[in-house]
């Protein structure tokens, strides 16, 4: 008689209920860590006076009267102000049209099918990669184009969702060009140095060099990853079965069939030809609208700013407050060009209708974005990710170590530190007065330190729910998920954890290699003082 097994019933919990469920954990969680009198100290410099003052943080209890008032209230709020919600959507409209007209089909049939899995997979990476330039810009674009793109040349759309993803998450911290990262974290990083060299000056290109090379070598790195790595656990898309009934042969219809689709060929490429020119008379004027003291330029520019980089890249730049709107306006136009000169749409309603269509699935990832963005308003409500910012900041001013020892603790820390704050600028106004001075006395300058935190902040950002784009990765990994079995959060790190380890050991690779090797990081300056 064999005996019966006892198995564990597997629980798949869907994204929303797991926001609900950690959106409670945050609240206990709050009302513990405030009982217990959690609280941390860390130093802030003033910008006029360059002097250090003491700031208290404590965790703040949302498990009382005051805590629920807050949640329940602020709810409309945190969703409606939730800036991934309105970049998707803005985004989602330039790509329906595209999608509805046939522009994307057309230019992936043309274009992307002539090109290796391998070098498509490198040009998504590599543009996911570019785009911290501006922002979180590549999540809301790149994330939904890479599912169409992958998916019209019958490879697995949630591959394409994972390669964009990865490009911009564990990228973030690498591009070809300074950006917005340079206006948000040079303040922090000259104040900090000034408080050992009252002189000290931190340039815009003080990390070109490095951000240009690792880029290039994260963008191949991932490629291998991506396809050796993932792609095989992903597997192939699910393709529609072929029906191999036999028919009888009509060589009427044969002819038929091959005279239309030589007409339809004719006018797709009448059509992308149409779509191209257009294309580049929309860049030339994209392009006008940034250069500034020229008759009605200007237009994406702060000019209220000084230097010209932060009229682009500024706290209240134009140009990355409207660049998704000016992307999914690209693709509008664009893809109306086509549309008509294809006559793939009718009319307005028929372009409507289509485009409907695409945008039909957006039902749960809307619903999944509403939990999400509740959970993140909570969890920054109660103070915990600052107050273990400081704690670790705290701890690296007690150790006595230098050199490479001290370089590994300081990436450690910001890399679990970035799980609960995952912006770079708020772990950096907490860290910088505390890691740079200690850096500049181990003979590390402040330069290398700036690019040790946008090393480790690129490290472990694609894995924390905490992340607010990574909803849309989970969201869009749900709508493509052929399975019956819902994409769960912790599948979905699981997904991308090969990814994220290897990516953090070559992050590693290349801050101990550029430090030995005491080669420029930027246009005159070195990772040694």
């Amino acid at each position: 008689m064999k005996k019966k097994t006892l198995k564990l019933k597997k629980f798949n919990i869907h994204p929303i209920f797991m926001f609900i469920i950690l959106t409670i954990v945050v609240v206990i969680l709050s009302g513990i860590f405030s009982a217990l009198q959690i609280q941390a100290t860390y130093n802030k410099i003033n910008a006029n006076t360059l002097e250090l003052e003491t700031v208290l943080l404590t965790v703040e209890n949302l498990l009382n009267y005051d805590g629920l008032k807050f949640i329940i209230s602020n709810a409309a709020k945190n969703f409606a102000g939730f800036t991934p919600l309105s970049n998707l959507l803005i985004s989602l409209i330039g790509l329906s049209v595209a999608y509805a007209t046939g522009l994307i089909d057309a230019f992936t049939k043309r274009i992307t099918l002539n090109i290796d899995n391998k070098k498509l997979t490198f040009i998504i990476i590599l543009i996911a990669t570019i785009s911290s330039l501006i922002n979180d810009v590549g999540y809301v674009i790149l994330i939904p184009l890479s599912a169409l793109i992958f998916s019209a040349n019958k490879r697995n759309p949630i591959l394409g969702i994972i390669t964009a993803f990865c490009g911009v998450a564990f990228g973030y911290g690498a591009t070809i060009f300074v950006g917005s990262m340079e206006v948000n974290l040079i303040p922090e990083t000259t104040a900090a140095a000034r408080l050992i060299d009252s002189n000290f000056h931190v340039s815009l290109t003080s990390n070109l060099i490095i951000i240009i090379v690792t880029t290039i070598i994260l963008s191949l790195i991932g490629t291998i990853i991506i396809e050796k790595i993932i792609a095989p656990k992903i597997g192939k898309a699910k393709q529609a079965e072929v029906d191999f009934s036999t028919k009888e042969i009509n060589l009427d219809s044969i002819n038929e069939s091959e005279q239309n689709k030589i007409e339809i060929e004719l006018r797709e490429k009448k059509g992308l030809k149409r779509a191209f020119i257009v294309a580049i008379i929309f860049a030339i004027c994209f392009i006008y609208m940034l250069i500034p003291s020229l008759p009605f330029s200007g237009l994406l520019l702060d000019m209220s700013e000084t230097t010209y980089l932060k009229q682009v890249f500024g706290e209240n730049s134009y140009f990355q407050d409207g660049f998704t709107y000016v992307i999914s306006l690209f693709f509008v136009i664009t893809g109306i060009t086509y549309g008509i000169s294809t006559k793939s749409i009718k009319n307005d309603k028929d372009l409507i209708n289509k485009c409907g269509e695409y945008l039909s699935n957006l039902g749960v990832l809307i619903a999944l974005i509403f939990f999400a963005s509740q959970f993140i308003a909570v969890f920054r409500k109660t103070n915990i990710g600052p107050v273990l910012v400081a704690l670790a900041t705290k701890l690296i001013s007690q150790l006595s170590f230098s050199g490479i020892p001290l370089i590994l603790i300081v990436v450690i820390l910001i890399a679990i530190c970035n799980l609960f704050v995952t912006t770079p600028i708020g772990k950096w106004e907490i860290m910088a007065p505390v890691v740079v001075p200690m850096m500049m006395q181990s003979n590390i300058s402040p330069q290398f330190a700036q690019f040790i935190l946008r090393a480790a902040d690129s490290m472990t950002k694609g894995i924390t729910p905490l992340l607010a784009y990574f909803v849309i990765y989970i969201g869009y990994l749900n709508i493509y998920n052929s399975d019956k079995e819902t994409i769960t959060i912790k599948k979905a790190i699981y997904y991308i954890m090969p990814y994220c380890l290897i990516i953090a050991l070559s992050w590693l690779l290349i801050i101990i290699g550029w430090y030995l090797l005491g080669a420029p990081i930027g246009i005159g300056v070195n990772s040694t003082l």
